[in-house]
């Protein structure tokens, strides 16, 4: 059973939302407004943020750049607005998925149960490395990190720090650091990334890869040149050379 919270202001949408949701066995949190939501976020910790973009006081777009700040759960976000410029800011501000309105109930869900599938399988994958890494001989300590430069990713941890720093991804951010860092020099296609981060489930809007990419650059820094688009292909990392300035 995982924690969802619903942020909706319409409150027979909302109930709609939070009845499908509790047949499949979750607990469902509401929040009206903004402030509300982001009071519940920190209060409870949702495995999952439904979120409509348009609320009083703070929308949507406010409430998900501020649970970004501080949390990684998923975050799908719900609008009226169906233009890709809309589409894409969305995305820029830290949402994982986006469903337009008016929306088809058999899809949100399908898409939250996605989103609570791979949290689901990074939670089995930590407490697997943490009880691998408990035994009385360090002789087997989980996966060894991976080391760029300045960049370590600690898989068993599911951490990743830049200059001794913890780097604040979201777990798709996260999951194309591992793919990239751990394929280096290899040319990922757009279509690739989709299935292997998004499951397939982004219906092939492949614009959400660029943005999550462009954000994980601006989170690398000067590291970030080292994801090299490849014109009418994808993305490569290529890190610089040890020993290079």
């Amino acid at each position: 059973m995982a924690l969802v919270l619903v942020v909706e202001d319409e409150v027979d949408m909302s109930n709609l939302i939070r009845d499908r949701l509790v047949a499949e066995g979750h607990e469902v949190a509401q929040a009206f407004d903004g402030r509300t939501a982001l009071a519940v976020a920190q209060d409870r910790s949702p495995d999952l943020v439904i979120l409509d973009w348009m609320l009083p006081d703070l929308d949507g777009l406010a409430v998900c750049r501020r649970l970004r700040e501080e949390h990684l759960m998923p975050i799908i976000m719900l609008t009226a607005r169906t233009e890709e410029v809309d589409r894409v800011l969305g995305l820029e501000v830290g949402a994982d998925d986006y469903v337009p309105k008016p929306f088809s109930m058999r899809e949100l869900l399908a898409r939250a149960r996605a989103a609570l599938r791979r949290v689901a399988l990074e939670s089995q994958r930590g407490a697997t490395m943490a009880t691998a890494g408990a035994g009385p001989t360090p002789v087997s300590a989980g996966p060894a990190a991976i080391l760029h430069g300045p960049l370590r990713i600690d898989p068993g941890a599911h951490a990743a720090t830049l200059d001794g720093e913890t780097l604040h991804l979201t777990p798709k951010e996260y999951d194309l650091l591992v793919l990239f860092a751990t394929h280096p020099g290899r040319a990922f296609s757009r279509d690739f990334l989709l299935e292997r981060i998004w499951d397939g489930d982004y219906e092939g809007f492949d614009r959400a890869v660029d943005t999550h990419i462009r954000r994980l650059r601006r989170k690398l820094g000067p590291l970030g040149d080292a994801i090299v688009t490849v014109w009418g292909v994808g993305y490569r990392f290529v890190p610089q050379p040890q020993g290079r300035s």
